[in-house]
């Protein structure tokens, strides 16, 4: 039964990055489901998870990951003959390169993606569009278009009818643009997708921006960068401030609650979002597939990166457990980045480390320590 956990957790996690764009969660799913795959020698799925993982590096702008991750995946899918996955990770490294501005790279890299593969020639045919249309050549948009266009006649998911009036937008006259980009706007505030919305939001007001229209731009720009902000999207949200900047806008940054859960990595968010619903230790365990030793630790880990002290203090911190920034531990290839401690006891373990103020193992209070 273990065995087809991690294909099951990939499918999720691609579902909640793609489908919902929930990239925090989905890093979890997806994390978890390499390190089950690893566990049980599954390389091929090992190598679809990482290039789904790719993706998510490639939103929030980490480009030694994205690309080490890929290029890992590309190398082995071709080497099983399997192209759908290669194009994943092309798609992937795509991305990365229009996330950074580097339209050119990245027109090359999402033909390459979208050509052996339709499935993957339609999900990726928003982020060609877009890649042509920045990198000058505006001519090499219109197969992708008529693939997303067509899809969008197809389907009632708002996503897809948002990217195909916003991609439309981008080839247009200026009489026709500003609709169509108004109407994509309109469509993206109702669905639940807060990355598809702040690239409609940044597009819109990249397009009033040049065309004069500064205080309007300003609204769709700010929108635009609290979104990818939220989604932990950096490359995007600094393009976003960029334009507000050239907009005329002074930028302030302040530190918000989801950049607290930005600072843990996917396992620990896990266990913690638990702790905090009430969740005991034994409970996440048996829900997480580890130790209560595991579950303890990790939030003894967690603890000192939120500024807490008690595991009754996650209840008062302004912080919404399911806000989406993806982090990680680990390099992606089925290694953590900390050591998970042995069973020694909860009271040797107190009489060891006597400087903390928690136990590692119960995460209670050493005070409290049974």
């Amino acid at each position: 039964m273990i065995g087809r956990l991690p294909l099951a957790l990939q499918i999720l996690g691609v579902a909640q990055m793609l489908g919902r764009g929930r990239h925090g969660e989905a890093a979890e799913r997806l994390e978890e489901a390499l390190r089950l795959a690893g566990d049980t020698g599954q390389h091929r799925v090992a190598s679809q998870i990482r290039c789904s993982l790719a993706q998510l590096a490639a939103f929030a702008g980490d480009e030694g990951r994205c690309r080490a991750l890929a290029e890992n995946g590309i190398r082995s899918a071709t080497a099983h003959d399997n192209l759908g996955v290669a194009a994943v990770g092309s798609w992937a490294i795509g991305l990365l390169d229009l996330g950074r501005g580097q339209y050119q790279d990245a027109l090359a890299r999402l033909e390459t993606a979208a050509a052996p593969v339709a499935a993957v020639a339609v999900l990726c045919a928003a982020d060609q569009v877009e890649a042509a249309v920045r990198a000058g050549r505006p001519e090499r948009a219109g197969k992708a278009l008529a693939r997303l266009e067509e899809w969008a006649a197809c389907t009632r998911l708002p996503s897809i009818r948002v990217a195909a009036l916003r991609s439309r937008a981008l080839i247009s006259s200026d009489a026709e643009a500003g609709g169509l980009f108004a109407a994509a706007a309109d469509l993206a505030a109702t669905a639940d997708q807060p990355f598809v919305r702040a690239r409609t939001e940044l597009l819109y007001g990249e397009w009033l921006r040049r065309g004069r229209r500064r205080s309007d731009a300003r609204i769709h720009l700010r929108a635009a960068a609290e979104l990818f902000d939220r989604v932990g999207a950096a490359p995007w949200a600094e393009r976003s401030r960029a334009e507000l900047r050239a907009a005329g806008e002074l930028i302030v940054l302040a530190e918000s609650g989801h950049e607290l859960l930005g600072r843990l990595t996917p396992q620990e968010r896990q266990v913690v979002r638990r702790a905090a619903a009430g969740a005991t230790n034994r409970t996440i365990a048996a829900e997480l597939f580890l130790s209560h030793r595991t579950v303890a630790y990790h939030l003894y880990k967690a603890f000192p990166k939120l500024g807490i002290t008690s595991r009754a203090e996650l209840t008062r911190l302004a912080v919404d457990w399911s806000a989406e920034q993806p982090n990680w531990s680990g390099d992606g290839f089925g290694t953590s980045g900390s050591v998970v401690p042995s069973t020694t006891s909860c009271a040797a373990t107190v009489g060891a480390r006597r400087s903390s103020t928690h136990c590692p193992d119960c995460a209670a209070e050493e005070t409290r320590c049974p």
